[in-house]
């Protein structure tokens, strides 16, 4: 019924998991309360003892505890919602479940990732909404034409299926290499599909430089022979 009530609202599905679980344990308690006395139950001694277990539980399970607390600030503050894609302790995923005690991430691989929510608050947390970022470098000869190249790879990369239309790629020289100018791409990804992405824009990079008869060079070392 709660969980009904907040999807009428529009309620994050976040939120509205967490209180629909709430109202469920609330219920349940106040049953039993209710309950014990009409059974001729006193409800005061199992009261005090439920809170001297509860203080002996609390002691031995503090990590599961930090990561409940971790879980509740993360249901209030919503730092990341469902469908997000988040870095975080070196892994990265789409958000697909947030529970008390953990987060419940997916990738490209179809692994489902369990991180225990006290390894996520506190920690520097990257959150890029539903794409990731996707960088690419290419090389060219010092004597090409770069803006023909940027401006042929731009055009390439437009057609390339998952990467976002709503940021702008960003391309630009990246530095200059020993044997190339090295030329830096940009572009946002859909995270379910990121390695299959780029897998298609190097090789739409590639096709781009081919049909503006820019060479890629090939690395180069002068070696001297001194008699």
């Amino acid at each position: 019924m709660v969980l009904i009530l907040c999807a009428k609202k529009s309620l994050d599905i976040t939120l509205s998991r967490f209180f629909a679980s709430a109202a469920r344990i609330a219920i349940i308690v106040f049953a039993v309360l209710i309950a014990l006395p009409k059974m001729g139950i006193q409800v005061t001694p199992f009261i005090a003892a439920v809170g001297a277990l509860g203080l002996g539980a609390g002691l031995a399970v503090q990590g599961l505890l930090s990561n409940y607390g971790a879980g509740l600030s993360i249901i209030f503050t919503r730092p990341f919602v469902i469908g997000d894609t988040i870095r975080v302790d070196g892994v990265f995923g789409v958000v697909k479940e947030v529970h008390l005690a953990f987060t419940l991430l997916s990738n490209e691989d179809e692994e489902l990732i369990i991180i225990p929510n006290k390894h996520i608050v506190g920690e520097i947390l990257h959150n890029s909404q539903t794409d990731t970022i996707l960088e690419l470098s290419v090389g060219v000869a010092y004597d090409g034409d770069t803006d023909a190249a940027m401006k042929a790879i731009s055009s390439k990369l437009a057609a390339v299926d998952g990467l976002s239309k709503e940021r702008a790629i960003q391309i630009g020289i990246d530095e200059f290499g020993d044997s190339s100018i090295n030329i830096a791409v940009r572009a946002w990804a859909k995270t379910e599909s990121f390695h299959k992405i780029r897998f298609a824009s190097n090789q739409a990079i590639k096709d781009a430089l081919s049909e503006a008869h820019i060479s890629i060079p090939f690395p180069q070392h002068e070696v001297r022979v001194l008699a």
